[in-house]
């Protein structure tokens, strides 16, 4: 019951806040238009448009999640909640459902758009693909909640995002086949998780067996978020110093 006041009351926000729900919900398929066209090539467009298709929701989610937080302990709205009856695990799993269901709705539009408007094809299940874009966007904002515990301004919370963000982005194989790495650089892209999306969102354009390598790779964003939201509560603070 906590969960779901919470998840209402960050949603509720969300309703009345135009500017962060159209950042929220539009800019994926704005930037996947965009890319489109930069492209002005099927296929170019899909190769790359997969993974982007987790990319740009993973990291949408990471920023507008660690900020909102953030400014919710500035406010002292935090303070307020934890003085209640609701335990740090509630707070962050309200934050987590109603991020969630806008996650949702993101990639929804985003794969929408894609594959009607901009002719993505792809060989395997649409909807396993949503799933998988889904997964990742919860991972950005599992990784966006655990942030913000550790930022102290808006300011410092957007400075995470090199930090945190863009060396999946650069490792995860987006520009690089990741066995065509430096041997270290494979190391450290096999331990970041946005790696396993981009491999899951791939191996679903690109074919329509489900095999062991796919479900491993979804245990492993969805394990990662898991424990993203876990350490999330464990560093939650009532106030920021």
């Amino acid at each position: 019951m906590n969960t779901l006041a919470t998840a209402k009351r960050i949603l509720t926000q969300l309703r009345h806040d135009h500017r962060t729900v159209a950042l929220m919900v539009l800019m994926p398929s704005v930037l996947l238009l965009l890319l489109r066209y930069v492209f002005d090539s099927e296929q170019a467009f899909n190769r790359a448009a997969p993974a982007l298709l987790g990319v740009f929701p993973f990291t949408i989610m990471f920023i507008v999640t660690s900020i909102t937080t953030l400014r919710e302990r500035l406010t002292a709205t935090l303070e307020r909640l934890m003085t209640m009856p609701i335990g740090k695990v509630d707070v962050l799993l309200g934050y987590a459902l109603a991020f969630g269901l806008v996650a949702v709705v993101q990639v929804a539009v985003a794969a929408t758009v894609a594959l009607t408007w901009l002719g993505l094809e792809i060989s395997g299940s649409v909807w396993l693909l949503l799933v998988i874009a889904v997964l990742d966007a919860l991972l950005g904002m599992a990784l966006g909640l655990f942030a913000s515990a550790f930022a102290r301004t808006e300011f410092q919370a957007v400075q995470f995002m090199p930090a945190i963000v863009m060396p999946q982005v650069l490792l995860c194989g987006l520009f690089v086949p990741r066995d065509e790495m430096a041997t270290v650089l494979n190391w450290i892209s096999d331990a970041l998780p946005l790696s396993y999306a981009v491999d899951a969102l791939t191996q679903v354009t690109t074919s329509d067996e489900v095999d062991g390598t796919l479900v491993r790779n979804l245990v492993v964003i969805a394990g990662c978020a898991l424990v993203a939201l876990l350490l999330g509560a464990a560093t939650l603070r009532r106030r920021t110093p």
